[in-house]
């Protein structure tokens, strides 16, 4: 609604009506701001929202009446106030300068207001427009989204200000570089496990300092074994196999030996589990823990699994294919005997 609000009581409709022909210009009077037969207003003036702004008009002693307005609202006639605004003070009216302030500007402030002056020839006016700037606000932004690696993700981040805030988007992460979106919106196509992670929307116009938020996007994927060895641990010994995988939501976890599952609590055995490996871990070795372990990684987009082999000192193993075998002297012997059998 802006500062106008001035008194408008019927008694004295006439008075108001009488001062704004005084001071505003007559039809067929051209109004010249930068008359150098007539002291100027202040130029434009910038404040940020919740400032005081401050309206200046210079005058000499040729001036006889003097007033501010605002559109055609009275604001304020010599040392006479015509407005209701509380926040609207003279600060000045003296024989150079007539000048008031409006206190905790805000957004409906903004616009022209006029200096308007009687000298002995005729009045004459002069314009300053008030602007008025408002610090970035995010008003709308989306909310943490969690998505199937291979899906299409739109972000969206609305903010209001002015001057009209800039927007950009940013992935926050180590390999991250720069913007990767100038815009409200951020569209990200066929999305994988790498880009995930928070994305932060950014709100700027010079007016203070940025505004962020951020966004987490959660990218969901079957689970993959990074990690997964044999052991090599003499019997009576503690040996420990361990199984690594990466997956979104975490993997869970199961061990069998050939074709049977371990179960949790068996004698001898402790399975434990963490969000993103397994280990199994075996007390007191003996000769039938040696053999062939399967760790089966599974979430609800899929599974997968790796063996591996405990095995004992002289052991022979393939880490590849799960074989292994006891070496010593005794397949040795199998050799001539292979040979004489090629010569029959």
């Amino acid at each position: 609604m802006g500062v106008g609000g001035c008194l408008a009581l019927p008694w004295r409709c006439l008075v108001v009506l009488c001062l704004r022909l005084l001071f505003l210009v007559p039809a067929g009077v051209p109004v010249r701001s930068g008359d150098a037969t007539f002291p100027k207003a202040m130029d434009n003036v910038t404040v940020r929202q919740g400032e005081s702004a401050t309206l200046r008009c210079s005058v000499d002693n040729r001036v006889t009446r003097v007033a501010w307005l605002n559109r055609s609202s009275i604001l304020y006639a010599g040392n006479d106030k015509w407005c209701l605004d509380p926040r609207v003070v003279l600060l000045a009216n003296t024989k150079t300068q007539y000048s008031i302030q409006i206190q905790d500007v805000d957004v409906y402030d903004e616009g022209p207001y006029t200096c308007s002056v009687q000298t002995d020839n005729h009045p004459k006016t002069s314009r300053v427009h008030l602007i008025v700037q408002v610090s970035p606000k995010i008003t709308e932004i989306s909310p943490d989204i969690s998505i199937n690696e291979g899906g299409n993700v739109s972000l969206t981040c609305i903010a209001t200000g002015r001057p009209d805030p800039t927007i950009t988007w940013r992935h926050i992460s180590p390999k991250a570089v720069g913007f990767i979106s100038e815009d409200e919106y951020l569209e990200i196509t066929g999305i994988t496990r790498e880009q995930s992670g928070e994305y932060e929307c950014s709100a700027s116009n010079d007016v203070s300092a940025p505004v962020v938020q951020r966004v987490k996007v959660t990218v969901n994927y079957p689970p993959y074994i990074s990690d997964a060895k044999s052991s090599g641990v003499p019997v009576g010994q503690k040996g420990i196999l361990l199984c690594e995988a990466s997956a979104v939501p975490s993997a869970d976890f199961q061990w069998y030996k050939d074709d049977k599952r371990l179960a949790e609590g068996q004698k001898g055995l402790k399975v434990e589990n963490k969000p993103f490996f397994s280990r199994l871990t075996f007390f007191n070795v003996s000769e039938q823990d040696y053999g062939n372990y399967t760790c089966v990684a599974s979430n609800q987009l899929g599974n997968t699994n790796a063996s591996m082999i405990l095995y004992g000192p002289g052991a022979v193993h393939d880490g590849n294919n799960g074989a292994w075998r006891r070496s010593g002297c005794a397949w040795l012997l199998l050799l001539p005997l292979a040979h004489l059998a090629r010569q029959f």
